[in-house]
């Protein structure tokens, strides 16, 4: 029985003790709660069906999770189908809470499988929860025929065969295969092993690199700094205050503060622009490269 194997004895007696209901009284209770939100009623419900949410948490237990949690995500499932279930349709309860409780579970073990992301699409959750059994059903299907099926194979068989990509075959057979493993973990014995860590790409710029880009900024900075000196005190005003700051003023605001229009700051800045770019130009193709 699938309870036996269940560690928590207070809720296994109640679901061993549970009534078992028949159709008719499956509806009303349904009814009760949808149309009167009758808790009493919606109790009774879940109750007479939790030996189903722990008989399908069982089913779990080979992929690692405590079967406590298991028991816990199948009773959520087993509440979400009491809320939307619809006894209209003629379904039993039974049939209808199944799904909702076999999505919970199998949504649980899938986020806590790993440290990442198993999968998120329907073809992904399908490899996962199937992909080890198709396997071996086509690799004795093909012994049978006097064949041997590996490799690529084997991959684009069970793709046909679940109706999935079958580079999605080749990415679960991998995250299947494989554990989590902590880069801090050492590759060998004694204090000299390196760790895992240790063989990741630095990504940060390299010191003759930096050298380099500090130099070239540098080189651009005086380059720049010489080209607003070249203007006079009004263009660099204006420079400043719409290139320079976190915040650049507008020409209306410029205009304002200096008594001209805002067409002759525009032309001045235009006029101020021409001059630095004269400047620079001057340093030939050098400056080009720079800020390629």
């Amino acid at each position: 029985m699938a309870l036996d194997g269940y560690t928590d004895p207070t809720l296994s007696r109640q679901a061993a003790r549970a009534e078992f209901l028949d159709a008719d009284t499956e509806v009303a209770l349904a009814r009760a709660w949808r149309d009167a939100g009758d808790t009493a009623a919606l109790h009774r419900l879940v109750t007479a069906y939790l030996r189903l949410a722990i008989s399908m948490a069982a089913r779990f237990r080979r992929y690692g999770a405590p079967m406590g949690d298991l028991v816990q995500e199948a009773s959520i499932g087993l509440m979400k189908a009491a809320e939307k279930f619809d006894p209209d349709r003629g379904v039993r309860f039974s049939t209808y809470a199944a799904w909702w409780i076999k999505a919970s579970i199998q949504d649980y073990v899938m986020r806590n499988w790993s440290l990442v992301r198993t999968g998120s699409t329907s073809s992904q959750k399908s490899l996962f929860f199937n992909l080890r059994r198709v396997e071996a059903r086509l690799i004795r299907e093909a012994a049978g025929r006097g064949e041997a099926l590996a490799g690529s194979a084997l991959r684009q068989a069970v793709a046909a065969d679940l109706g999935v990509p079958e580079c999605d075959v080749e990415m679960m057979s991998g995250r299947l295969t494989g554990s989590d493993l902590s880069l801090n973990a050492r590759q060998g014995e004694g204090e000299d092993a390196r760790e895992w860590m240790d063989l990741l790409e630095d990504e940060a710029p390299q010191a003759a690199e930096s050298t380099e880009r500090r130099h070239d900024t540098e080189r651009l900075r005086g380059w720049l700094v010489a080209a607003l000196h070249g203007l006079n005190p009004r263009e660099r005003f204006i420079v400043a205050e719409r290139k320079l700051k976190d915040e650049p003023r507008t020409l209306d605001s410029l205009g304002h503060e200096l008594g001209l229009s805002k067409e002759r700051v525009r032309q001045l800045e235009a006029a101020a622009f021409a001059k630095m770019r004269r400047s620079l130009q001057g340093q030939g193709a050098e400056v080009r490269v720079l800020l390629s």
